[in-house]
């Protein structure tokens, strides 16, 4: 199933339709400010193991990152001190991955032996509305044509051609991107960029 929704002004009706799908472990492909992603509740299990099946991945390979709809949001699943939070607020919402000291409320399932985790206020209305509307972050890793090679779909129609039977539901929110967002590790004093990607860091 495809569903279309304007990138500048989401129609409530179609928001609250994708919400009740992940709201019931369902898997979701959506917009954001750099490429398509795939995503499900982050307290849903279920559609965690359903993406995991749908990319041929196992747990150890998994990367995901949280998205969330605010700083304050944010700082209940990381642990984030001043120097990082200056640095947050001065790039978000924009299409950043940081890499931080992930909290207790972050599932068990996502760290493994991991003590970080990735997490996103990516700058797509679409994808906000959706965080906003489930009082939850989404769980998300993004679409590529081959995991292999980091080459992205950006035709939304494309990838529920590809996709669409495998998910719940894929938005078409209009053209999306070809670069990945901007990668930062924020667990030393020293932020790294671990991938350069759409948006340049602002220190």
């Amino acid at each position: 199933m495809i569903v279309k929704i304007h990138p500048d002004s989401p129609n409530e009706r179609e928001i609250n339709k994708v919400v009740q799908i992940l709201q019931n472990d369902g898997v979701v492909i959506y917009p954001t400010d750099s490429v398509y992603a795939m995503a499900c509740s982050l307290h849903s299990k279920k559609g965690f193991d359903k993406i995991l099946k749908i990319k041929n991945i196992n747990k150890k390979e998994a990367v995901f990152s949280i998205v969330c709809g605010s700083l304050s949001n944010l700082s209940d699943y990381a642990k984030v001190d001043n120097p990082a939070f200056k640095v947050l607020r001065k790039n978000l919402p924009g299409a950043f991955t940081f890499i931080l000291p992930a909290s207790n409320k972050v599932p068990d399932k996502l760290l493994g032996k991991r003590k970080q985790i990735g997490l996103r206020i990516p700058d797509n209305k679409i994808a906000l509305k959706l965080v906003e509307q489930m009082e939850c972050p989404l769980l998300s890793s993004s679409i590529r044509i081959d995991d292999d090679f980091l080459e992205y779909i950006s035709d939304p129609e494309l990838i529920a051609e590809r996709f669409g039977n495998l998910v719940d539901i894929c938005i078409d929110g209009g053209l999306g991107g070809i670069v990945p967002s901007t990668v930062v590790d924020c667990t030393t004093q020293e932020f790294t960029i671990i991938r350069q990607g759409k948006d340049e860091l602002i220190i």
